[in-house]
C-alpha cells in the first residue's frame, strides 16, 4: 500500500518498537505479538496441518519473489528470541548452499528449527536434534527436503571413489538409488521419502507424537530452477 501523504499511520518498524516498549512496561514476552504479515511463533501455529500450510504458503511467496520476512525488524526479532525459541516447524535439508531454508519458506529468526547434512540423511545426531525440536521446542511438523541436482545423491548413483569420508553418506542414500535407479530426480525424491519414513520409525519420541496427532513428518522436493517445494 502506497502512502500518499504523511498520515499518522505507523510503519511496521515503529509498531514493533512500540510493542516491545509495551512489553517492557508490563506485558510478558510470551504475550507479545510482532506486527508481521504471517505467523511468527509456534504458539500461533497450533496444529501439524497449519504448520505445513504455513511452510507451503511461505514457499509460494518465495517463488513469487514476495518476501515479507525480509521486512521483519531483525533487532526486534533477536530481542524477542534471546531467552527462548518457539519454532513452528523443523526442516531436515541438504547442506547444499543453494538451499537457504529460511528464505525458501519466507521465514525469519525463531520460526524454523533447521538441521542440515549432505543428502538430507537421517543419523543418530539428526534424530536427536529433531527430537529436541519436537518434544522440547514444540515443532508441529518436520519436513525432510531433497532438492534437484543433489550432489550427494548423484555421487551415490555414480559409485565412484571419493576423497575422505564423503562415501560415508552413500549407505544412507543407496536404498533410494536401488528403488529409483539412475534417474537423479527420482532417486532424490525416493531418498527424501525414505529418510522421512526412517524418522517416523527409528525415533520412538517422534513416532509416539505422530501417533498422537501432535506432529507430522513429510517429505518434500525443492526445485532449484523454479524455487518451488512439492510435498511428496
Amino acid at each position: 500500500m502506497k502512502e500518499s501523504s504523511p498520515q499518522p499511520n505507523l510503519s511496521r518498524r515503529r509498531m514493533m518498537q512500540l510493542g516491545l516498549a509495551g512489553a517492557a512496561a508490563g506485558l510478558t514476552m510470551g504475550g507479545f505479538e510482532l506486527a508481521v504479515p504471517s505467523p511468527a511463533q509456534a504458539q500461533d501455529v497450533t496444529t501439524p496441518d497449519a504448520a505445513l500450510a504455513e511452510l507451503m504458503a511461505g514457499n509460494k511467496r518465495f517463488s513469487s519473489n514476495d518476501l515479507p520476512s525480509l521486512q521483519h525488524d531483525v533487532e526486534i526479532l533477536k530481542a524477542h528470541t534471546v531467552e527462548k525459541q518457539e519454532p513452528f516447524a523443523a526442516v531436515l535439508s541438504c547442506a547444499d548452499s543453494r538451499v537457504p531454508v529460511e528464505l525458501v519458506f519466507d521465514q525469519s529468526i525463531g520460526h524454523l528449527f533447521v538441521t542440515r547434512v549432505a543428502g538430507n540423511v537421517v543419523t543418530p545426531e539428526i534424530i536427536g536434534s529433531l527430537e529436541y525440536g519436537a518434544a522440547v521446542l514444540g515443532t508441529k511438523a518436520i519436513l525432510v527436503m531433497g532438492h534437484s541436482g543433489c550432489g550427494a545423491v548423484k555421487a551415490t548413483i555414480q559409485g565412484k571413489a571419493v576423497p575422505g569420508q564423503i562415501s560415508s553418506l552413500f549407505p544412507h542414500i543407496q536404498p533410494a538409488v536401488d528403488q529409483a535407479g539412475q534417474d537423479l530426480a527420482a532417486a532424490t525424491k525416493a531418498n527424501a521419502k525414505n529418510q522421512a519414513m526412517l524418522l517416523r520409525q527409528a525415533s520412538t519420541v517422534i513416532a509416539d507424537m505422530v501417533k498422537d496427532g501432535k506432529i507430522k513428518v513429510v517429505a518434500g522436493y525443492y526445485d532449484l530452477a523454479s524455487g518451488t517445494v512439492t510435498i511428496l
